[in-house]
């Protein structure tokens, strides 16, 4: 038996969880939860905002495969992160917040306490999956494992707790410091469906053009989807967060949806098998031109039953974890003999051609860091670069390409993500692509990359300004209005920060800037 307060018993739990890094600022309302941090295992990042506090949990969880966590004053802590939960929620990223708020016998009652908001908990249950208020201290490891739970257990996403400023301090008995399976709801994941593997076992068969369409939802069953596909002869269609899902195979087709090439495959193919993606329309219809196909003979696998329920038409929805339902399928499914690679070559070609050529121009540029950097993890924010990459770019492995241009669509992801993902993977460079606008939303974090040593390549697209709206506005006959921010000098600026940093007038020299030691680094190109 120990007896802790619920600060330092939070700590302990976390650490039973898994949890090795949390990230926050610390406030007068979260004393109480640091009261164990300096003696656990866990280690502290401090961002210099608290959206980039989410941020960071984000690039983490996606490339630990393991729930993000943050640490928030109540109040303006909470509401600074709520764009980043947003982002999380957008691309299904499972993300523990953890506030304080103020002292339950002040609650929804308006008396004007510092950080008070009418009903936090009710705000923030409009972003996150699930939001609980501990009143009672001694429920603290259930709780705890009521949240894991529902930020796994389905579809991921962010999940919030908030703590009484006044139970923080309260000290509870602690039996046993692992999180309480057994006070887990009652639901669990559904068994999988033997009929409707049959059934899709069928349907794989009798077809003679399959296309195997793969979202976020499937980029850790890679090796199943590339058995898959190699059985069935099919190309493999990627959106942006599967991108690189089996690597350069010549079945992959690494480009978007949204063009005209890869429409066509998917409408030539007698059947499309859709995994782990949810049909959204910054993968499917970028353009916002209405014209995605009909897709006649679709079987779709999602673990979210609400997805499910939505258009596309199906022949076959069977709710499902992607991983969980192909480990029974792919035994199940004999080898056949088709063009798969001739139609994905076919399809790559036509893609890229698609591209303007300043988009081309980008891809190779983002190919060319691949090159140098084959461990690389590119993290993007909304920047030319990124876009051209989202329609089009050879992954060479899973988790190795993500980016806040799709989904939600949060300017300022780039950097304090790509600092998340660092810590995650120290030994694999991270290359942070941001625009010069985009950089301005975050641009303090280069302080916490210096902190920690991140192993981040930041390149700055500087284009002076926010080119792809200003060319979105012209196109529409408006004005260009407020596309023109100033921009510091952000050479200065890093080294300011202590971060190495360079400037080159064109992209010519980035392949030879790429294989500089100093971490971290910032390499601003201006753009042509």
């Amino acid at each position: 038996m120990t007896v802790l307060s619920v600060g330092e018993a939070l700590i302990r739990f976390l650490e039973q969880a898994g949890v090795d890094t949390v990230f926050g600022i610390p406030g007068v309302h979260t004393i109480e939860l640091y009261r164990g941090l300096a003696a656990s295992k866990i280690r502290h990042i401090t961002p210099r905002h608290e959206q980039s506090a989410a941020f960071m949990a984000d690039g983490h969880a996606r490339v630990s495969g393991k729930p993000g966590v943050c640490l928030l004053i109540t109040g303006p802590g909470l509401t600074n992160a709520i764009t980043a939960m947003a982002q999380a929620r957008a691309d299904s990223i499972p993300m523990l917040v953890i506030s304080g708020v103020n002292a339950t016998q002040t609650l929804g009652k308006g008396l004007g306490h510092l950080h008070e908001l009418p009903d936090q908990s009710a705000m923030i249950k409009t972003v996150a999956l699930w939001s609980h208020t501990l009143l009672k201290a001694d429920a603290l490891a259930v709780v705890l494992a009521q949240a894991f739970y529902q930020m796994t257990s389905g579809r991921p996403g962010p999940v919030h707790i908030e703590i009484p400023t006044d139970v923080m301090k309260q000290r509870i008995e602690v039996l046993s410091f692992a999180l309480p399976v057994s006070f887990l709801p009652a639901s669990s994941p559904k068994a999988l469906n033997a009929e409707a593997v049959v059934q899709a076992t069928e349907l794989l068969s009798a077809c003679e053009s399959p296309v195997i369409l793969c979202g976020g939802g499937a980029v850790r069953a890679g090796k199943l989807i590339e058995q898959l596909a190699e059985k069935l002869d099919a190309p493999v269609v990627q959106t942006v967060n599967a991108r690189g899902l089996i690597g350069p195979h010549l079945l992959s087709v690494p480009a978007s949806p949204s063009l005209k090439a890869v429409r066509q495959l998917l409408t030539s193919a007698d059947l499309v098998l859709a995994l782990g993606t949810e049909f959204g329309a910054t993968d499917y219809d970028m353009y916002d031109t209405g014209a995605f196909p009909a897709l006649t003979n679709l079987i779709r696998v999602d673990i979210d039953a609400a997805q499910l329920a939505r258009k596309p038409e199906t022949a076959l929805a069977v709710e499902a974890g992607v991983q969980q339902f192909l480990s029974g399928l792919v035994p199940l499914i004999s080898a056949k003999k088709g063009n798969g690679a001739k139609r994905a070559a076919a399809t790559k070609t036509a893609a890229f051609s698609e591209l303007s050529p300043a988009y081309q121009d980008h891809v190779r540029l983002c190919s060319s860091i691949y090159k140098v950097l084959p461990d690389a993890i590119i993290v993007g924010d909304s920047t030319q670069l990124i876009y051209a990459g989202n329609l089009y770019l050879d992954v060479p492995r899973a988790s190795s390409w993500f980016n806040a241009a799709t989904g939600f669509g949060a300017l300022g992801y780039g950097p304090p993500s790509a600092i998340g993902a660092a810590l995650a993977a120290p030994d694999r460079p991270i290359v942070c692509i941001v625009g010069d606008g985009g950089l301005q939303f975050s641009l303090a974090e280069l302080g916490a990359a210096k902190d920690e040593n991140a192993n981040v390549i930041f390149i700055v697209w500087n284009n002076q300004g926010y080119l792809e709206i200003e060319n979105s506005m012209i196109a529409a006959k408006v004005t260009p209005v407020g596309v023109k921010p100033g921009a510091p000098d952000f050479v200065k600026i890093a080294e300011a920060y202590g971060v190495k940093a360079m400037h080159l007038m064109d992209k010519d020299g980035l392949e030879l800037a790429l294989l500089r030691k100093e971490r971290p680094l910032l390499i601003e190109i201006t753009a042509e």
